[in-house]
């Protein structure tokens, strides 16, 4: 009798399992997410100074790159999300007219608090730092430069559509500020600063592991 009753219990865990299946595997806190992200600068700098430069008349462009998030969701409110791109090319110009360019890396790490997880629509708010390193500068054939580095504020809105457990799509708006930098001529030293502070709009799909 004993060992019947063993062997029934072992055929009811043996059935549930296989019941389960993909739905019971365990879910960890990691995703990841590949998108696009549309850069759209401020474009706002200091007029005078020692050229006397008149106000806003240095533009960055407009630009659309690819980026990586990675996520860890520490609650199913409460996800970190690190924004990663590799380093992009911008335009610049001067009171309309091109005077080079420079390169910039932008990583982001921002926290989000999500209101519905795990619905079809789960809309989220976030905050979070940037830093960004200014490379390859070539403005005014080698005779301006760039402050190297930039650390600023993130807010962050967004939401993620479900399409089921694992898969969703992401649409969101990213607020950076302050994103400058400082424009020196040789001999001249800083002649204006530029204020980036741009908006970043995203869209992309996602994995949850």
């Amino acid at each position: 009798m004993n060992m019947i009753r063993s062997t029934a219990a072992a055929l009811a865990v043996v059935a549930m399992s296989a019941h389960c299946g993909a739905a019971c595997a365990q879910e960890t806190p990691w995703a990841v997410r590949l998108g696009v992200l549309d850069l759209h600068p401020a474009n706002k700098s200091d007029g005078g100074g020692p050229l006397d430069l008149p106000s806003d008349a240095v533009h960055v462009n407009d630009k659309a790159f690819p980026e990586l998030d990675i996520y860890y969701a520490f609650t199913p409110n409460i996800v970190a999300q690190l924004v990663l791109t590799y380093p992009q090319k911008q335009e610049v110009t001067l009171e309309g007219t091109d005077i080079g360019s420079f390169k910039h890396l932008p990583p982001s790490l921002v926290a989000q608090y999500h209101f519905l997880p795990g619905q079809t629509l789960d809309p989220y708010v976030g905050a979070g730092v940037n830093f960004t390193w200014i490379s390859s500068v070539h403005l005014l054939n080698g005779a301006a430069d760039l402050q190297k580095t930039s650390f600023g504020g993130v807010l962050d809105v967004g939401g993620d559509y479900n399409i089921d457990k694992r898969w969703f799509l992401n649409a969101d708006v990213k607020y950076v500020v302050p994103l400058q930098s400082d424009v020196s001529v040789v001999g001249v030293g800083k002649v204006t600063t530029a204020k980036l502070d741009p908006l970043l709009y995203g869209i992309g799909v996602g994995y949850r592991f």
